[in-house]
């Protein structure tokens, strides 16, 4: 596996593609002045209203809409954290050093919110969720601070280690390791990443994290409510943050200024793989040049395309996501249960690309076609589960029902990636919209393919919109003459005036078309 990143950045702003294996897995825009309340910045709040039969709070953090703290959402240190601020705040907490902070006793798991929390108060917050549809952010009052290695937890001496570190003896290091090194009143979490990794580089991290705080400290003696104290750092960084290791392979800038800076934060959490970063000033759009244009017209569509010839339906709805998988009109020679596995295989892989791509959350249902044998909804089940193994969300998979739907709940924290892919239909004057037509070249060839391959016919004819015969025709070795070294077999392609510009038709050797 290969990962790349790829950075654009046009109209003042930026827009990030990851490509693992040259598939788009992830894409993020930047826009300066749009990215307050991102996951992780931490606010000087107020709190408007207590509402004891929600046991939560509403604050205002500046956003349009009120933000939602709930009593679990505080954290078992919330005197702690509250005392802190308050005293910061009256200037008697002059250093963010915890040495000799006496921390107050934790709240109980079961309490209140109206016995800690009053209104007009003002109180310290983190965003755990950015604002969605008509929704305001949601809080939480257990400041955490993340790096490369380690997550910081002010008014905690806990020592956690993330549980896909396997290995006990490493386990054993790391601990013993951070319990020598770690300020006191600060809890740490081991993050994967810090398998193997050395003392030097663990302490590094633990120290900017540490400055973080200190950062966090001096801004919050001056504030008002409401007002941000800390942000988090900037989505290209974060990505480096969390993704950066030995599979990445490239990173691909289309602007200096933004490689130089680039390079100077890789080398802070990675020093040696600087390297891997590329300044790109070719003729074509970045985008274009890495396929990735062609990929987003592909993958945020109603319909989005299996390399098969299945599709995919994707629905939204308020509540829910709905996607129903279909064969398309491929049907093999293994029956109709193998045939149905293979494609709802294919289509697993697919989903979970796409739910990580688009950022889907909540709850989302699939209806998969429909199998028989247990055995093939476990393997389904299983290949599911593998395919979703690397989303960052936390997410739950239930086992296929009954009725062959296999629910999924993802972790929502962000607002959905939503790109509109449709084009004004030149033949009704934007009256109607029509599928993208960047794909259409794609399904033309993979019904070609199908055709080819099986369906038995000796000669082939294509019958098309001029346009389209101009492009299939175009260049020494155009795609006709592609075909022909493929297949072995010619095939004509016929224009056709009377098409409109996006519609074909297969006509056989009596020249009779080809139902697909």
């Amino acid at each position: 596996m290969s990962l790349e990143l790829v950075v654009d950045t046009r109209n003042g702003g930026i827009v990030l593609a990851l490509l693992e294996d040259g598939k788009l897995i992830e894409l993020h825009e930047e826009q300066p002045g749009k990215n307050e309340y991102s996951v992780g910045d931490i606010y000087l709040g107020k709190v408007r209203k207590v509402v004891p039969s929600l046991n939560a709070a509403f604050v205002d953090v500046g956003y349009e809409k009120d933000a939602f703290l709930h009593y679990l959402d505080l954290g078992p240190q919330f005197n702690s954290l509250n005392k802190f601020s308050r005293s910061t705040l009256k200037g008697k907490q002059n250093v963010a050093d915890l040495l000799y902070f006496k921390g107050e006793k934790d709240i109980p798991k079961d309490g209140k919110i109206n016995d800690v929390v009053s209104s007009s108060a003002p109180i310290l917050v983190q965003v755990a969720k950015e604002p969605i549809s008509s929704k305001g952010p949601r809080l939480c009052a257990e400041i955490t601070l993340a790096g490369r290695y380690l997550v910081l937890v002010p008014f905690s001496n806990k020592v956690s280690i993330s549980q896909k570190i396997k290995d006990n003896e490493e386990r054993a290091r790391l601990k013993e390791l951070m319990n020598a090194i770690k300020p006191k009143n600060f809890g740490v979490i081991i993050r994967t990443v810090a398998e193997g990794k050395k003392v030097e580089m663990l302490d590094q991290d633990l120290k900017n994290l540490v400055n973080k705080w200190k950062k966090m400290h001096g801004n919050l003696k001056e504030a008002k409510p409401p007002s941000r104290v800390l942000g988090e750092i900037d989505k290209t960084s974060s990505i480096l943050r969390d993704l950066l290791n030995a599979d990445f392979t490239n990173i691909h800038v289309n602007d200096d200024e933004m490689a130089d800076n680039l390079r100077e934060y890789v080398s802070g959490i990675a020093p040696g793989r600087e390297k891997i970063i590329r300044h790109y000033d070719g003729k074509l759009p970045i985008f274009e040049r890495f396929g990735i244009n062609k990929q987003i017209k592909s993958l945020f569509g109603k319909k989005v395309p299996l390399p098969s010839g299945g599709y995919l339906i994707i629905e939204h709805t308020e509540a829910m996501h709905v996607i129903d998988v279909n064969s398309g009109n491929r049907k093999g020679a293994d029956g109709q249960e193998s045939n149905a596995l293979a494609t709802n295989t294919e289509a697993a892989k697919e989903i979970a690309r796409v739910l990580q791509l688009r950022d889907m959350g909540g709850i989302v249902c699939i209806d998969f076609i429909d199998m028989h044998d247990r055995a093939n909804n476990k393997a389904l089940h299983d290949a599911l589960k593998k395919a979703m193994s690397n989303d960052r969300a936390k997410h739950n998979i239930l086992p296929p029902s009954k009725f062959g739907v296999v629910e999924i709940t993802r972790q929502r924290v962000r607002p959905e990636t939503d790109i509109n892919t449709s084009e004004t239909c030149p033949t009704c004057n934007g009256t109607g919209e029509v599928q993208a037509s960047i794909l259409y070249a794609e399904e033309i060839e993979s019904n070609l393919d199908h055709l080819m391959k099986n369906g038995g016919i000796k000669k082939l004819t294509l019958r098309v919109h001029p346009y389209l015969e101009s492009y299939f025709k175009k260049g020494m070795v155009s795609r006709q003459v592609k075909w022909w070294m493929k297949y072995k077999k010619w095939v004509s392609i016929q224009p056709d005036s009377s098409n409109h510009l996006l519609e074909y038709s297969f006509l056989d050797d009596k020249k009779e078309e080809i139902a697909l």
